[in-house]
């Protein structure tokens, strides 16, 4: 399995939204969705997608998100707005769950873990062994305080010494993975 963690600083933590964009930027947390789990005509099922939504009125919520129990999702932003929405407001989507769990409470449960930086080690140079899992922030990065607690279990890597969109970055990994490692 290979496992991403998006910190979300203002994340909405419920389903009282109009759209994804003015719900605290979930409009970042679908569009990593997008790169993590699908390929042309494929859904990625050794995926496991991590969000944690640090905004108002409950936060913090963690949703996980299990490409090998999910189900009946599209590409459109509409069908993730409608999932997330329902998923927030207290319903069910197969292979969605949400907990209320803090970012350094998931984190204190992960091994093999990698923190997406521009001034962290070439990707290139490291193994990323089994089952890696890769922290990046929102589009504006993870909080000091959080990264620093990421840093106690995990190695700072990067895939440039550009800042990319967190889609981006999940993309990049992603094809790195597939160069690399025989995949499902």
């Amino acid at each position: 399995m290979i496992e991403f963690i998006l910190f979300s600083r203002k994340g909405r933590t419920d389903g009282n939204f109009r759209n994804l964009r003015e719900a605290g930027r979930l409009d970042v947390v679908y569009q990593c969705l997008l790169t993590a789990f699908f390929t042309s005509g494929a859904i990625r099922r050794d995926v496991v997608f991590h969000a944690i939504l640090n905004g108002p009125p409950h936060p913090p919520v963690h949703l996980v998100f299990d490409g090998r129990k999910l189900r009946d999702v599209r590409t459109d932003e509409k069908t993730w707005e409608d999932i997330l929405r329902k998923v927030l407001s207290g319903g069910a989507h197969q292979g969605i769950e949400l907990h209320k769990e803090s970012f350094q409470e998931v984190i204190r449960t992960k091994r093999n873990l990698f923190i997406l930086e521009e001034n962290g080690e070439d990707i290139n140079n490291v193994n990323l062994g089994e089952n890696p899992v890769f922290v990046l922030g929102d589009q504006v990065g993870l909080p000091i305080k959080d990264e620093k607690f990421a840093l106690r279990f995990g190695t700072k890597i990067s895939i440039g010494k550009k800042p990319y969109l967190a889609m981006s970055c999940i993309d990049i990994v992603n094809y790195i993975l597939d160069s690399r490692l025989k995949r499902e």
